[in-house]
């Protein structure tokens, strides 16, 4: 019943994830591209409100849940599942490291004056990051299958 319930877990919260991740990247991200200075530091301001605390809460409930799972789930899950929270290791990572700074080095910026556009950078972390949560939400899917 704890292995079922836990990846229920890890594979709906993977899940949603990715998902969100994707959206950023195939909407939300463009959109923000296509605004002028003013406009994209304040919808950035208003979006991050949104995602914080959520992403980071959620993605370390899936990690744990993965660890969790690679001592009670049989092969390949006990191998998958925690191969999954490592990846989202990788997510945590490229977010504290790289799209975390340049959202902190937003806010004290005015609406005009010098600047180097940070979105090119930010959508490439946000890339990295989209990518590692789509190899892990493959793995738990796979771990999930397996175990039928």
């Amino acid at each position: 019943m704890l292995e079922e319930v836990l990846s229920g877990i890890v594979l709906t919260g993977t899940g949603t994830v990715t998902g969100i991740f994707v959206a950023v990247a195939v909407s939300v991200g463009p959109a923000m591209s296509a605004m002028g200075r003013a406009e994209y530091l304040r919808a950035h301001a208003l979006l991050g409100k949104g995602y914080h605390p959520l992403m980071p809460i959620l993605v370390n409930v899936v990690t744990l849940s993965g660890f969790a799972l690679a001592w009670i789930a049989e092969p390949p899950g006990s191998v998958l599942f925690p191969l999954a929270s490592v990846l989202l290791i990788g997510v945590q990572a490229v977010s504290h490291l790289g799209n975390v700074p340049i959202n902190r080095s937003l806010s004290g910026l005015a609406a005009d004056g010098p600047w180097v556009d940070p979105r090119p950078q930010w959508r490439a972390w946000h890339r990295l990051r989209t990518g590692l949560a789509a190899l892990a939400l493959a793995a738990d899917t796979v771990a999930v299958l397996a175990a039928r």
